[in-house]
């Protein structure tokens, strides 16, 4: 497992028992995603510094999907897939940016700035998005920070505007709740869910039903069939095949 060194903003490689505390990013990329290859952007700049001042000396190390994972591999991609949720679920920290959600410039009026972050919340990309589902309901330790870095709350102080716009209930919003929703109430949080990719409406929803399988990118609808096939060999939840349950690409 590759980890930021949150000192020196270089690259080193951990194996599973090394691995030591960190810090983890969820971010929904646009124009600007870091890859392997271009480390030191302003994204990661800023998450690197929120990072070391939540950690104190404690945690001097991150970890940020895109420049940690080498996606031009094959087998480390998939490797990747399949371990995304307990990386997520072993990190000390995660951090969450929401790149269209900024509170700054309300700051001193609670009433504006509690109207104008419920407003936020419900139409961010962040909350929509495939990925970023299990990037909300896999960590321990949740904080969430606006464009420009402003601390905007956790899962307990946000509890009411996240579950409005996740249709997740304030209960499912922690380990023990979500992990006793049935299969079809799982599914559901998909449904209004997004991807890039067709095949990755199945592969973000592995490990909420512990299933695994090696992504096949080209496959497109045949992955969320052979999802379904994975979650039948332990449940015969037959309601899991309704269409309506799948997200939508764009």
């Amino acid at each position: 497992m590759r980890l930021i060194n949150l000192g020196t903003l270089q690259l080193e490689e951990f194996f599973d028992r090394d691995v030591p505390p960190h810090c983890i990013l969820s971010h929904t990329w646009g124009t600007e995603e870091v890859t392997l290859r271009a480390m030191g952007t302003m994204p990661i700049r800023g998450f690197c510094k929120i990072a070391s001042q939540l950690g104190s000396t404690s945690l001097r190390y991150g970890w940020v999907d895109t420049c940690c994972i080498d996606k031009t591999s094959s087998a480390e991609l998939s490797e990747a897939i399949n371990s995304m949720f307990r990386w997520y679920s072993n990190a000390a920290r995660c951090i969450v940016f929401l790149a269209d959600v900024e509170i700054m410039p309300y700051k001193g009026d609670d009433r504006i700035v509690s109207e104008k972050l419920w407003a936020d919340l419900q139409a961010s990309r962040w909350l929509t998005r495939g990925w970023t589902l299990q990037e909300l309901l896999a960590p321990r330790h949740v904080e969430f920070f606006d464009k420009n870095g402003g601390r905007i709350g956790d899962p307990d102080s946000l509890n009411f505007s996240i579950s409005a716009a996740t249709r997740i209930s304030h209960d499912e919003l922690h380990p023990d709740g979500w992990q006793k929703a049935n299969i079809a109430r799982k599914m559901s949080w998909a449904a209004r869910r997004q991807t890039t990719r067709v095949g990755d409406i199945a592969y973000y929803l592995l490990s909420l039903f512990n299933a695994k399988m090696p992504p096949l990118y080209g496959e497109g609808e045949r992955a969320f069939l052979r999802l379904q096939e994975e979650i039948l060999k332990e449940s015969n939840d037959l309601p899991i095949l309704a269409p309506s349950a799948k997200g939508s690409a764009t």
